[in-house]
């Protein structure tokens, strides 16, 4: 009200000036002074009232106390009211922090206001709880932190949350000084060369008195394919049985027909450039559909007949299987398809488990921080590498259970979610409401975390095959046949393609395959299911079948030099370092008479006792699962409680009943 004064005093003055004969009450100041004079004291009036109401208002008006503005203060209830606040406000309460005697000095306080209590409160807690429940938040796939808990494989120096590092450390692999740069030398241009051996291919075939039109041609970087259109009547098997005739006639050193081209009214002939350009790993990871960055394993494969780049992504295939005679390129593919995954995903994203029975293929890639274990070399550790691939696959498939998710793709989604919990069985809900011993620890166990892929990748499993035998084939099997829902995707390499080790079983689960050129049809046959492998030309030349396509794609792969690998390899190493898994997984399953009358108990012996009493089954497979060992060792073990009296004998395939439960530890 008081601010209206001094709009009252300019409103007299104006009636004064304006319409003197109705001064009213103020015709004192018109006969005193006139109305020039009048006017003047009047201005001179208004800042002096000014300064007065506003003396006034500090007086009646105090600051606000509750985050008001003075006028708001004013309209809520006018001076008395604020004066009445000012008299009743009291400071906020003060609480009493346990242990803040011994965590602060003696000079500073140990209480503080109640709006700081969130953030003190949360300094008390314990910081890996802390950093546990915002894990999920952080979560950013382009910078590599090593994370550890459900997020990774379990077990080992990953397993624990207390590690987690948060120091983030961009990881990005640079093209320049690392990649070689090669000339495509213009392959794709249709030169007077190819027009000619068209005209050489047409007089060809009239010769045989088949009456054909050549209606296209796809050069690539290595083969030229020529469509060629056969009159009406013409068997295609004339054409095919072709071959060598057309190969004789175009001083070519092989020809591979094609009758016909799936999905064209053609016949394809594919010729040998006279000279072959290089496919560069450099530019294949340099499309737009390896930046785009839309696959979750991103793999460079190489280029088809017609130049368009192929790359395909890992877990659509799911699985790969790589075949070819020695230097046909199947190392350069193995060392693509990594260095693929070097230069397309951080470790967060994807780890790596490399087994290499001959040795020095791999090693060059020991300490990259996408390494599980360090590359395994010796074949009775790559089978308890495999042994552990299966646990991991299953403790995959129990935590997508618990968090309603389908397969690895959905369970990220939902762990990325920062409200996302894991759900839990009555009695696991009942200690986490009581609050008891150890519920901190099943909070954190309700927190999921993203888990990353895993790419196991094997070169020469033949060597393995022939020393494990169907043990390792049961392995890879059922691998392949249920670790794609959660992220575990094979690739296996070898030279040797016969039918003990390229097995049926192992075929029927890994339906993408790599052929590269082979001694002959018959082998060709053992790999894709048909004949062609035998007509390819080494040095990278490939064909592919996938899962969505079984017809043989030809490509030329990428190139890598051994130089390129290891510059790739030694830079990626400067980005982090590896988290390997304990050596735990690797124990000697055959050590002599460990558990005869005797002899040297397992130290396995008393873990195993109490998983079977928490369980209330005992079976060989189910410690195998469990405590991550091989199957003749958990049978050992087994074995050796039904000799104590603790188990029952066996039951077919039913679990063993449990008989007696000692009542202490053995020493």
């Amino acid at each position: 009200m008081l601010t209206l004064v001094p709009f009252l005093t300019v409103s007299i003055l104006l009636n004064l000036l304006l319409k003197p004969e109705s001064a009213g009450m103020f015709s004192f100041l018109l006969n005193a002074f006139g109305p020039v004079g009048s006017a003047v004291i009047l201005l001179l009036l208004l800042p002096l009232e000014t300064v007065i109401i506003i003396r006034l208002k500090f007086l009646l008006f105090p600051a606000p106390v509750s985050g008001k503005t003075d006028d708001e203060n004013a309209d809520s209830g006018g001076g008395v009211k604020a004066l009445k606040l000012l008299t009743e406000y009291q400071p906020p309460v003060i609480k009493q922090i346990p242990g803040a005697m011994e965590r602060y000095p003696d000079d500073t306080p140990a209480a503080v206001p109640e709006t700081a209590e969130i953030e003190d409160l949360e300094a008390v807690e314990d910081e890996e709880f802390d950093e546990g429940l915002k894990l999920n938040q952080d979560y950013e796939p382009e910078d590599y932190t090593p994370v550890s808990g459900s997020g990774a494989p379990g077990g080992g120096r990953t397993a624990g949350r207390g590690g987690v590092n948060r120091q983030k450390v961009p990881y990005a692999i640079p093209q320049e000084g690392i990649l070689n740069d090669y000339p495509d030398g213009r392959y794709w241009e249709i030169d007077e060369t190819t027009m000619k051996a068209a005209e050489v291919l047409k007089r060809t075939l009239e010769e045989f008195r088949i009456q054909a039109e050549v209606t296209g041609i796809r050069k690539g970087p290595v083969v030229t394919m020529f469509e060629i259109l056969p009159a009406p009547g013409v068997k295609l098997s004339k054409i095919e049985n072709l071959a060598d005739n057309i190969a004789l006639r175009l001083a070519a050193s092989s020809v591979r027909i094609i009758a016909p081209i799936p999905g064209k009214h053609a016949v394809g002939i594919e010729v040998p450039n006279k000279k072959r350009s290089i496919v560069s790993f450099k530019e294949m990871i340099s499309t737009d559909s390896f930046q785009q960055g839309k696959m979750n394993i991103p793999v460079v494969l190489g280029k088809d007949i017609t130049g368009e780049a192929q790359i395909v992504d890992l877990t659509q295939t799911p699985h790969l299987l790589i075949a070819g005679a020695t230097g046909s390129g199947k190392s350069v593919c193995v060392n693509s398809i990594i260095c693929s995954i070097l230069y397309g995903k951080s470790p967060r994203d994807v780890k790596l488990m490399l087994i290499d029975p001959k040795i020095v293929e791999l090693k060059l890639y020991n300490g990259i921080p996408h390494l599980l274990t360090p590359v395994v070399t010796d074949p009775k550790r790559a089978f308890q590498a495999l042994q552990y691939c299966l646990f991991e696959m299953e403790r995959r498939y129990a935590l997508l259970d618990r968090l309603g998710a389908r397969d690895i793709t959905s369970y990220n989604k939902k762990a990325r979610d920062p409200h996302a919990r894991f759900s839990l069985s009555k009695a696991e809900q009942a200690e986490l409401d009581f609050g008891g011993p150890g519920s901190k620890d099943r909070i954190l166990e309700t927190v999921p975390e993203p888990l990353p892929y895993l790419v196991i990748i094997i070169d020469e499993f033949a060597d393995l095959m022939a020393t494990t035998g169907k043990e390792l084939e049961s392995t890879l099997a059922r691998l392949a046949a249920m670790s794609r829902a959660v992220g575990l995707h094979l690739v296996l390499a070898t030279q040797r393609p016969s039918t003990n080790v390229i097995t049926g079983l192992i075929k029927a689960n890994i339906p993408s395959r790599i052929a590269f050129l082979v001694a002959n049809n018959f082998d060709s046959r053992i790999i894709l299911d048909c004949v062609g492998a035998e007509k390819l030309l080494g040095r990278g030349d490939m064909l592919f079948t996938s899962a969505w396509d079984p017809f043989p794609i030809r490509i030329q792969g990428a190139y890598l030099s051994e130089e390129e690998v290891g510059k790739v390899a030694a830079y990626a190493k400067t980005l982090g370092e590896p988290y390997y898994l304990d050596d735990e997984i690797f124990i000697d399953d055959n050590r002599d008479d460990l558990l005869l009358d005797g002899g040297v108990d397992d130290p396995l012996l008393d873990r195993a006792l109490e998983i079977i009493v928490e369980a209330g089954k005992a079976s060989a497979s189910y410690l195998q699962r469990r405590l991550k060992i091989g199957y003749n060792r958990a049978a050992r073990i087994v074995e050796d409680m039904e000799s104590r009296g603790i188990l029952g004998p066996a039951n077919g395939s039913k679990p063993r009943e449990i008989i007696h439960i000692p009542q202490k530890p053995r020493d």
